[in-house]
């Protein structure tokens, strides 16, 4: 599943392995930069957060809740999964570095020529590590609260985690804009076409389509056998499924409990 190997020079790499340069470089064009799995996960995992955070403290909408955790969970195992046997750039030894490289790139920011990575850059790439991570720890902690694993702590710990996520995800979206602007190019635009300025070399050979529809195949087919598995048929019904809800507030289970009992 994994890209063909080729050396540095091959790639047009530096000797630390990133793809970079000061500018563009002249015989640039549009290259295939991010395979469609990427993408595709790269967006879900948008969608899985946002419905999943505005959804946290609704007793109502505890199973969209439960759904879009599991999802969010699901899609951050394939892409660590993918990170290390995917495309050449949506590999994590292609944009992960040291703090000397990153300190680098913060500092070609400040003056007219800033580095320009095909890849991720290594500023950005260390808060996708965060968000990834963050991610993992939420939908953890979430499922160890929901199932009573945990006490109190644990559900401050989730909590946290999901608004520490909040924070990482407002960071990461300041850099898209700045990197932007400070390159001229568009990296929202590129995250949905999947193209990107570059050299001819540095591009990727194939999406993996396929591979994308698998993923969105599954995603849709769990969220499917969620909606079927509701008493009601319906995602806001605040009933257990047979999957159990990763970050859902025990507080709401024990109102519950306490109107049964009156």
């Amino acid at each position: 599943m994994s890209a063909t190997s080729a050396s540095p020079a091959e790639h047009g790499l530096s000797p630390d392995g990133s793809s970079s340069s000061a500018t563009h470089a002249p015989s640039s064009r549009a290259v295939l930069v991010w395979d469609a799995p990427v993408r595709l996960a790269h967006w879900l995992m948008v969608a899985s957060f946002a419905g999943a955070y505005l959804t946290a403290e609704s007793e109502r909408w505890r199973l969209l809740h439960v759904t879009l955790g599991y999802t969010l969970a699901a899609l951050v195992v394939f892409r660590l999964v993918w990170g290390l046997v995917g495309t050449r750039h949506a590999r994590f030894a292609s944009f992960v570095r040291g703090p000397r490289a990153v300190m680098a790139y913060l500092r070609s920011l400040l003056s007219r020529h800033p580095e320009h990575h095909v890849g991720h850059n290594p500023a950005g790439a260390l808060a996708i590590i965060a968000l990834l991570a963050t991610a993992l720890l939420i939908t953890a902690t979430g499922y160890a609260t929901y199932n009573e694993l945990g006490g109190e702590w644990l559900e401050e710990l989730h909590e946290g985690a999901a608004n520490a996520m909040l924070a990482l995800v407002a960071v990461h979206i300041g850099g898209v804009v700045v990197s932007s602007w400070l390159h001229r190019e568009n990296l929202v635009r590129s995250m949905v076409t999947g193209r990107k300025d570059a050299s001819p070399d540095e591009g990727i050979r194939s999406a993996w389509r396929s591979l994308a529809a698998i993923m969105l195949v599954a995603v849709l087919g769990f969220w499917w056998w969620q909606w079927q598995s509701a008493p009601t048929g319906d995602l806001s019904s605040n009933a257990p499924t047979a999957t159990q809800a990763p970050g859902h507030d025990d507080r709401g289970r024990g109102k519950g409990r306490d109107r049964d009992d009156d």
